[in-house]
């Protein structure tokens, strides 16, 4: 109920200091066991149906997608929020700046982002020390992974086998983040003679850790189709954000360079999300994000096909309280 008020003051703030304050606040009461039970007594749902996917079970359909928790800061707070898993990421090999400020712009007309971020981050071993120690809760952990700007593509599988040695011991999935439009040149990854490499040697090395490890280590991709199924790798997360502008183009951030999330990629991306899931047939399972701002768009995207729901630019817009929301009803 005060949410609304909370987000007023905090939409006075530039949109990534805001976000920084928010999520250092729940880091905060995430590392002081009372508060965060308190949070988890307020937004979690105990009698959520769980789903079995990638051999993992998640103790619910919702999660938190990567971009909110670059450099998994906030992720114990996080999961107290009722979340059933929470993507943290996207990591790079090195810390690095991303592109320059200002580089988030609210579109609050149409509860939607533009942001340019380009994978901000303080490097892969920073975070990695951020994961260890005790998990709280049954909340599964997955580290989205990205290449280092500076790493040309024909070398980006470097970069990727390289956070998969560091993430695989930690995290219960990996993430291979192919798809942002924010950094220059990834999205050629998606090309069939750089893709058939990537995910050649990231197969090769998911085998050489599950070997190591004694367990299984499921790598996702976001978001490709056909090499995915060839390389034998675990999943897709469709859809990223878009450069397209269709239903903002009025707003003056639409000129804003950078990729667009929220409600109005919702419709699209759950378009793109039924596609996927049509042209696979079943041959793997799908997460579905994008313009997740309520149960509305969390049963639509589960209707089309997805076996999970992420959400981030909801969160912004609804609130602490979105996970338990959409929870009720497409449990219900």
């Amino acid at each position: 109920m005060l949410y609304p008020i909370t987000r007023s003051l905090m939409f006075r703030l530039e949109p990534e200091r805001a976000h920084t304050l928010a999520l250092k606040a729940i880091a905060q009461a995430g590392a002081i066991p009372p508060l965060r039970a308190a949070l988890a007594a307020q937004y979690s749902v105990q009698d959520a149906e769980p789903v079995e996917a990638f051999g993992i079970r998640f103790p619910n359909r919702v999660g938190l997608a990567a971009g909110y928790d670059k450099d998994g800061e906030g992720w114990r707070g996080l999961s107290a929020l009722g979340f059933g898993h929470i993507e943290v990421g996207t990591v790079t090999p090195e810390p690095q700046p991303g592109n320059p400020r200002p580089r988030v712009f609210r579109l609050p007309e149409k509860r939607s982002l533009v942001n340019r971020m380009g994978f901000p981050g303080q490097g892969a071993q920073r975070v990695a020390k951020r994961l260890g120690g005790s998990r709280p809760g049954d909340v599964v952990i997955g580290v989205n992974i990205g290449k280092q700007k500076s790493t040309p593509l024909e070398n980006a599988v470097d970069d990727y086998t390289v956070l998969m040695d560091v993430f695989a011991p930690l995290a219960d999935y990996l993430a291979i983040n192919i798809s942002s439009p924010n950094t220059p040149g990834l999205r050629q990854l998606q090309e069939r003679h750089f893709l058939s490499g990537l995910l050649g040697g990231a197969a090769a090395r998911k085998v050489l850790l599950e070997q190591d490890l004694g367990r299984r280590v499921p790598v996702l991709v976001k978001t490709a189709v056909d090499v995915i199924v060839e390389s034998g790798l675990d999943g897709i997360i469709a859809t990223n954000t878009t450069i397209g502008r269709v239903g903002v183009d009025d707003h003056p951030a639409s000129t804003e360079a950078g990729g667009l999330s929220g409600a109005a990629l919702s419709e699209l991306s759950t378009e793109i999300l039924a596609a996927i899931v049509q042209h696979l047939g079943g041959a793997l399972p799908v997460i579905g994000v994008g313009g997740v701002m309520g149960p509305k768009e969390a049963r639509e995207k589960l209707d089309a096909g997805a076996i999970l729901v992420q959400v981030f630019t909801g969160l912004i817009y609804a609130g602490p309280g979105l996970a338990k929301e959409i929870l009720g009803h497409i449990d219900a």
